[in-house]
């Protein structure tokens, strides 16, 4: 498998579905809205995103599985993508212009790709297995900041899960307190790519699912950073939690995390 060539027949195809997602932005109307679950929203510009993609993509790739938001009966194989045709859809229904296309390739349970597009600004960021990461064509590294008190994170805000919400406020609060503050795109998959180019230092989040995180762990990993689930161990990608900063801040963070949010190991 030539994962370059792959990756650049990936960043063409995203590149024609962000044009589709951009064209229909405010074209969208109240009645095109519906709700999959509690502040879960879902439109036909997201389903005809993932069908392109996956039209694209069975093209590129023949006989691989899927993961992806839009359709779960879709079958998982040895290979998969992992797909998110918009990731920010709450953004996307308010008119924000904050939010992404996001495509991991997975084989034998190991990221091997993974392509984020930030649609409106047009930053496509890449890479693949053994590779550098790539921001447009130009390779990008995390950040090289050391100390937490000089360092802007990223977070995501639960939207349906508050159960942990009390532990997440207080880490909230410490780093409103103790950082350059805390921002919210709406989009986890531009908050690792942000990570990967070294505009955030670091980004927590849980309430995730495996298409929003796929792609851009793997953009952390190979820029150079790090990344746990929030017992510190590997299981980010389908864990439904993440924590990714610069390979300088990692045990630092996850020592303030450790001591903020209640966690015992």
């Amino acid at each position: 498998m030539d994962l370059e060539k792959l990756t650049g027949d990936v960043i063409e195809l995203v590149s024609g579905t962000g044009d589709f997602i951009r064209n229909e932005m405010f074209r969208l109307r109240n009645t095109d809205i519906e709700l999959k679950g509690f502040n879960n929203f879902v439109t036909y510009v997201d389903k005809q995103s993932e069908l392109k993609l996956i039209e694209g993509l069975r093209k590129i790739l023949p006989n691989t599985g899927f993961i992806a938001e839009e359709d779960p009966s879709l079958d998982t194989k040895k290979t998969n993508w992992i797909i998110d045709p918009l990731d920010g859809t709450t953004n996307f229904i308010h008119g924000v212009p904050m939010f992404s296309i996001s495509i991991g390739l997975m084989e034998n349970d190991e990221m091997v790709m993974g392509v984020v597009t930030e649609v409106n600004s047009k930053e496509c960021f890449y890479t693949w297995q053994g590779a550098a990461s790539f921001l447009n064509g130009d390779k990008i590294k995390v950040s090289s900041q050391k100390n937490i008190g000089d360092s802007l994170f990223a977070t995501g805000f639960p939207y349906y899960d508050f159960s942990r919400l009390d532990d997440y406020i207080k880490l909230f609060r410490y780093f409103m307190q103790h950082s350059h503050g805390v921002r919210r795109l709406g989009s986890a998959a531009a908050d690792l790519a942000y990570v990967a180019c070294g505009r955030f230092d670091g980004f927590y989040e849980y309430g995730l699912s495996p298409w929003d995180v796929a792609a851009g762990s793997l953009l952390v990993q190979n820029a150079g950073g790090k990344l746990c689930d929030f017992s510190f161990r590997d299981n980010y990608v389908f864990g439904k939690e993440i924590i990714a900063t610069n390979d300088l801040l990692f045990e630092d963070f996850k020592k303030v995390f450790r001591e903020q949010y209640g966690i015992s190991n």
